[in-house]
């Protein structure tokens, strides 16, 4: 499923114009990006949070040049999913 396919689909079952829907849904993402960039976590109950991840210094290797390069620690975004939706998507896996 696309963005343009949710915003269809919210449009189309809350009767709200596409337009609108695009705005409201473009201002959510920016709105989590600019809470994950502050290192902010977002927890939207009964969903699931986005949290950010410390990944450690780690030593890696570059193959072709057989040379051994330091990866600094840094940050990534994760989305943790909530108990409620991990158990609804096992439900629906199942049938």
């Amino acid at each position: 499923m696309t963005k343009a396919d949710i915003v269809n689909e919210i449009s189309r079952n809350t009767g709200i114009e596409k337009v609108t829907v695009q705005k409201a849904v473009e201002a959510f993402m920016d709105t989590i990006k600019d809470s994950l960039v502050a290192e902010k976590n977002v927890y939207l109950r009964g969903f699931g949070s986005f949290v950010i991840k410390k990944r450690a210094q780690k030593t890696a290797r570059n193959i072709s040049k057989n040379t051994t390069i330091v990866i600094p620690e840094h940050n990534i975004p994760a989305f943790k999913p909530s108990k409620v939706f991990v158990s609804e998507v096992k439900k629906e896996n199942k049938k």
